[in-house]
Formats: C-alpha cells, structure tokens, sequence
C-alpha cells in the first residue's frame, strides 16, 4: 500500500503488510533481569525497569508516525514495521483491563527522543508514559532486536510481562500490531487462573 505524499495516517492498519517471523532475536530474554538504568518518560520522570515493584507490562515498537508526515521509504514492505499507533491506541484502550488483572506498571519503549514521543502520547491520549531508549542503553545492555532504517535503529515490536524487574515473558514476533494488548491480557488470564 502506498499513500499519496503528505497523506499519512498512522491510525490505519492496511491489509496485506508483512508479518514479521519469530528470527530468535527475543528468545535470550526471558528469565533475564533488567539492567539498572533510568529512562526519559513522556511524564518528565526518569524510569529505571529493574526497579519497579510489582507486574509491570512494557510494550515495544519501533516508531510512531505523524499524521500528514511521509513514511521512511519502504516502511509498509518491512515486516513488522507498520502499526506503532494502533498498538499504542489498544493498550491505552485495554489499560483498564490490565490494571484489573494485576498491571502495577505500563509503559510503551522505543528508540524515539522524549520530545517526539510526547506529541504522539498527547494526540493519542495515553494514560500511561512512553520511555526513550534514544541512547540505546537499553538495546545494548538486553541485545534486543533492532533493524536500521534511513540511519536509525529502531527496535523490533515486542511486549513484555515483567516482575519485580525480571523478564517473565516475551511476545515476540507481534503481529497483527492493533491485537497485542488483547495477547497479553489473554495471557495474564490464563496464568491467573493456572
């Protein structure tokens, strides 16, 4: 799919994009503890994972689009790239849900400055903050999955279900995008009635 220039709208999924294949970049961080470090949050606080009390759930993504602002050429042909938006707008709509099943914490994560996450966090109305890893301090520290387009380094989409600052579970490939809260909440159902 290929929009006209100066008409993107990063709400739509469109039909027939790439799904990503499970290539094995996650499976090294279940089990793992996060490394002690803080992030820029969109609330102005700095997050340190590792030390939070509690089930937290941090979903990844590698970049939110602006309406009316082009995609990196080629984006749509990436597999697992198009969809950052609505996986954001469907935390952000099952944030309840989450809470009730035991979520202290959630976060969204990527490679984005601060200040360009803000804008998305404040059109979409998320109730909850994005961390920057725009250092990537993170990825290097976890040797998380990435990929480059025009120069940067973006993360490949992924959730995590944490507790007290260890990776209990990765969902990783994540696909379609707009269905990964509803996988995590299926899953935190099903371990809490196991």
């Amino acid at each position: 799919m290929t929009e006209a220039p100066g008409t993107h709208n990063p709400n739509i999924l469109p039909p027939n994009i790439p799904a990503p294949q499970d290539d094995g970049g996650a499976r090294h961080l279940t089990g793992m503890r996060l490394p002690d470090l803080a992030l820029a949050a969109t609330d102005g606080a700095q997050v340190n994972l590792s030390k939070l009390k509690g089930r937290s759930v941090v979903y990844i993504y590698p970049r939110t689009g602006v309406p009316g602002v082009d995609l990196p050429p080629g984006w749509n042909e990436i597999p697992g790239a198009r969809g950052c938006t609505p996986q954001s707008c469907s935390f952000r709509d099952h944030f309840g849900e989450l809470k009730r099943l035991g979520v202290a914490q959630l976060y969204g994560l990527s490679t984005q400055d601060t200040a360009y996450q803000q804008e998305a966090a404040s059109r979409l109305h998320l109730s909850f903050a994005i961390l920057s890893d725009e250092k990537l301090a993170l990825t290097k520290a976890l040797k998380l999955p990435t990929f480059t387009v025009v120069g940067m380094t973006l993360l490949k989409r992924m959730a995590w279900v944490i507790d007290d600052g260890v990776i209990g579970k990765v969902f990783y490939p994540v696909f379609p995008p707009d269905r990964s809260a509803a996988e995590v909440i299926a899953w935190l159902a099903a371990t809490r009635s196991a």
